[in-house]
């Protein structure tokens, strides 16, 4: 089934709402004036190979295994104590640099609108004769009722205001369209009116010979409040036929049937919505947890639930994870208390001082990880857009002839951070401070970096090829596979420093469970330059040592989750957690 403009959906409706009176239940006496026959129109919406590298540091084969297990000592700076990662340093970073900017835009003097006459809005039922005097001063008289049904929507009105627009529209035109009784249903579901919603089931199963997407939706929802809860799951199988069902209409269905005690339904929605490959939402889950703290017996599902979250990487919200502590100390004789808690750099839980499990991969993780990225970062198709194979093979063997790397450096990236400095000082600031702890660097950069010019020192340049292996490529070429290539190859414990947070690359990976390895291994080996003064030490954000995941040991659980308010991007993670201990 396409979906429907409803705007060209027309039906008549003879004698509705003739002699009008306000009645909850208007609709019914209505239903034996429609008319058999009804219209409904429906629409789908439808390169040069020539590299340079230099490397004044000799051509070791192989570093001794203790090279392998240096670990970086970052000073890490106020502004930004946490990692890059964390809930919040995005927004922090962005406010603190606004402030620091102190940029002053001139005042632009302000456009002149165009004149429109705004309707106010009534604040009581209007008669038809109130309703014609406000359609005449509108300036586009056939899109009134659309625009009044908008704004009584918007503005959640009284739904009786609505109910007497819908008998002056009648009585107008002698016919409801599809379009306004669709925003009349959506303000009856958002406002709880049940009656109104059974009226407008009849009135649109009668009149249509089908119902889009937003109408299904709203009944599945309007359905799944009341009594009339079982035929909201009629709703919901009549969308099968047509579509996938959202996890929202799930959501509702799972929560009709909950609400009114038919646990072994809700259960039985959840698994098929888990089958077609949806992602439960927060309201889901917050109503399984709900039904458990009453009715026990469901405590694998529900223990089942947090090993999804864990698995998939899912932060529950506030009101969610508030809804899980009260379920596990409901428990019965199980003993179960938990506190709000943060977590120490160091890994360990600041309530029950246990440690959190590390950030670091597993060998066969890893093993997995940087196979995933050689195919479809490194040797995918993409890659040739900006460079070519020649270069890549050249970079191939260095990389085989100089590894293992400690640390590898986006030069080019950190070189732009600092405003204070020439680029070269402060790419040399950073590969000084890196080389005083005996570590063995990579710098990758591009060709015009060489040139001598007021930001690249000839001198400055000469000198960081003395304390690192530089790579150079092609101007055009693309830094970050081949960053990615030379950290991989070296082994686990390198690390890479860039601000460059690899989205699209880490988005290249196929498969939901590769892009979280990617994700875990990018926040244990990410070291961000955060700021830089001439003079000054360089400063580095901290590397988290734990994982921020679900995570239990059978007598604790660990459960990471947003706070309410806490303005977290998408490549963050929570700050807050919730700990579970158990009595013995």
């Amino acid at each position: 089934m396409g979906s429907l403009v409803v705007s060209k959906s027309r039906t008549c409706i003879k004698h509705l709402f003739t002699s009008w009176v306000i009645n909850p239940l208007y609709f019914r006496p209505a239903l034996a004036c429609l008319p058999q026959q009804n219209i409904m129109r429906a629409v789908r919406l439808t390169v040069n190979p020539h590299t340079q590298y230099y490397s004044t540091k000799g051509d070791k084969q192989a570093h001794s295994q203790a090279s392998k297990e240096k670990w970086f000592t970052p000073k890490t700076r106020p502004v930004f104590p946490n990692s890059v990662f964390t809930a919040g340093t995005a927004k922090r970073t962005a406010e603190y640099m606004k402030k620091k900017a102190r940029v002053v835009t001139e005042e632009q003097p302000p456009l002149r609108a165009r004149k429109s006459v705004k309707i106010c809005l009534p604040d009581h039922p209007p008669t038809a004769s109130e309703w014609a005097k406000l359609k005449e001063s509108f300036s586009t008289p056939d899109h009134f009722e659309v625009h009044m049904m908008n704004r009584l929507l918007k503005t959640n009105a009284d739904v009786n205001i609505a109910k007497s627009l819908l008998a002056y529209v009648v009585q107008d035109k002698g016919t409801l369209s599809y379009e306004v009784l669709l925003r009349y249903l959506t303000l009856c579901v958002s406002g709880g009116h049940h009656s109104e919603v059974f009226d407008t089931y009849d009135i649109m199963r009668t009149c249509f010979k089908s119902l889009d997407p937003g109408a299904s939706s709203l009944f599945v929802k309007g359905f799944s409040q009341t009594e009339r809860w079982r035929e909201a799951l009629e709703v919901l199988e009549g969308m099968k036929k047509a579509i996938l069902p959202s996890p929202r209409n799930y959501s509702d269905a799972i929560t009709g049937a909950a609400l009114h005690g038919d646990t072994e339904t809700s259960w039985r929605l959840y698994d098929e919505l888990l089958e077609l490959g949806l992602v439960p939402n927060q309201d889901t889950w917050q109503c399984l947890f709900q039904s458990g703290i009453t009715q026990h017996g469901h405590e694998d599902k529900l223990f089942s639930v947090l090993s999804y979250m864990r698995d998939n990487q899912i932060y529950p919200e506030e009101p969610l994870i508030k809804t899980i502590k009260a379920w596990f100390e409901s428990l019965p004789d199980q003993k179960w208390s938990g506190n709000f808690s943060y977590v120490a750099p160091s890994g360990q839980c600041k309530n029950c001082k246990a440690s959190l499990e590390s950030v670091q991969l597993t060998e066969k993780e890893y093993a997995e990880l940087k196979d995933q990225v050689m195919e479809k970062v490194i040797e995918g198709s993409d890659v040739f857009k900006k460079t070519t194979p020649e270069e890549l093979n050249r970079f191939k063997s260095f990389v085989k002839q100089r590894s293992p790397f400690d640390i590898v450096i986006d030069g080019l990236n950190v070189a732009n951070t600092s405003p204070k400095s020439a680029h070269s000082e402060t790419l040399l600031a950073v590969v000084s401070e890196l080389e005083q702890q005996g570590l063995n660097i990579l710098v990758l950069g591009r060709k015009h970096m060489l040139q001598p010019s007021r930001n690249w020192d000839r001198q400055n340049m000469n000198k960081i090829k003395q304390k690192a292996h530089c790579f150079f490529t092609e101007n055009i070429s693309e830094d970050d596979p081949f960053l990615l290539y030379a950290a991989l190859h070296s082994g686990v414990h390198c690390r890479f420093l860039s601000r460059d947070l690899m989205r699209d690359h880490k988005a290249c990976l196929p498969e939901r469970a590769t892009r979280r390895l990617f994700f875990k291994w990018q926040r244990g080996h990410q070291l961000v330059f955060s700021h830089y003064t001439p003079g000054k030490r360089v400063q580095f954000q901290g590397i988290s040592v734990y994982d921020t995941i679900v995570q239990t040991s059978g007598s604790s659980w660990h459960i990471p989750y947003d706070e309410d308010g806490e303005d977290r991007a998408t490549y963050e993670v929570p700050r807050k957690w919730l700990c579970l201990t158990q009595e013995h």
